[in-house]
């Protein structure tokens, strides 16, 4: 999910970032209120941690602004206050959840994966690509009817490349959305994480049917989803599938 993180203290805001990213989310952070209903309004996000004391604009106006919006994301405010009255004024302003400093970061992730599950309660959390199918809301993901064990780093490059299916993710995207990179790190890092991905697709059909590998390198440019999607097999059909690529 993508969640963006108001908070003008660096150190907390980085530390809460990697913190999500490492839970497989898409986290970006700014440092003001302004920059938050900026930021808001161009890459809508399905979730905002919010500080309350920003510079520019405070959380409190930016809850106004927030819930006033056509199509508001959940809420979650951050806030050194912990008064009865702030949080009633919070959570009538438009607030989802509330959370006092100094917190948790084990509870932080719990509030943030309750209102995450509210917020696609409405939605369809499920992507199909042919055989494969992924559940973004409990983080699973089948091929064939069988469950393929991916890492939360592999979940989220997987999760990014069917999120633009017959799209070319470009490599300066991917590598700034799944690893927080700037786009123009030398690394090989994601052409590595694009071969545990194959492999662990293909092993759970047991083979790849010639020229039907999942994800496809578009040269000079990045990686997609294969523009033919996997016929959709049942288990009973992979016994008849060639031991070997071209056999």
């Amino acid at each position: 999910m993508r969640v963006l993180v108001v908070e003008d203290d660096q150190a907390l805001a980085m530390f809460l970032q990697r913190g999500l990213s490492f839970e497989g989310h898409d986290a970006q952070w700014v440092g003001d209120g302004e920059a938050a209903i900026e930021k808001s309004r161009s890459w809508k996000p399905d979730l905002v941690v919010l500080d309350l004391g920003l510079p520019r604009r405070n959380g409190h106006e930016v809850l106004q602004v927030f819930a006033a919006e056509p199509s508001r994301c959940s809420v979650l405010v951050l806030t050194g206050h912990g008064e009865v009255e702030e949080r009633v004024r919070c959570l009538n302003m438009g607030a989802d959840d509330f959370l006092v400093k100094p917190f948790s970061f084990q509870e932080l992730m719990a509030r943030c994966r309750a209102l995450l599950r509210r917020h696609q309660r409405h939605a369809d959390p499920v992507i199909r690509w042919g055989d494969l199918v992924m559940d973004r809301l409990e983080r699973t993901v089948e091929r064939c009817g069988r469950g393929v064990e991916l890492t939360a780093r592999e979940f989220a490059l997987l999760e990014s490349l069917m999120l633009h299916q017959g799209e070319t993710c470009s490599r300066a995207e991917l590598l700034e959305k799944v690893w927080q990179m700037a786009p123009d790190t030398a690394t090989n890092v994601l052409d590595v994480y694009v071969n545990y991905l194959r492999r662990k697709l293909s092993a759970v059909v047991e083979a790849e049917l010639p020229g039907g590998a999942v994800i496809e390198t578009v040269r000079g440019s990045g990686y997609r989803m294969a523009l033919r999607p996997p016929a959709v097999r049942s288990l009973g059909d992979t016994a008849q599938l060639p031991t070997a690529v071209g056999a």
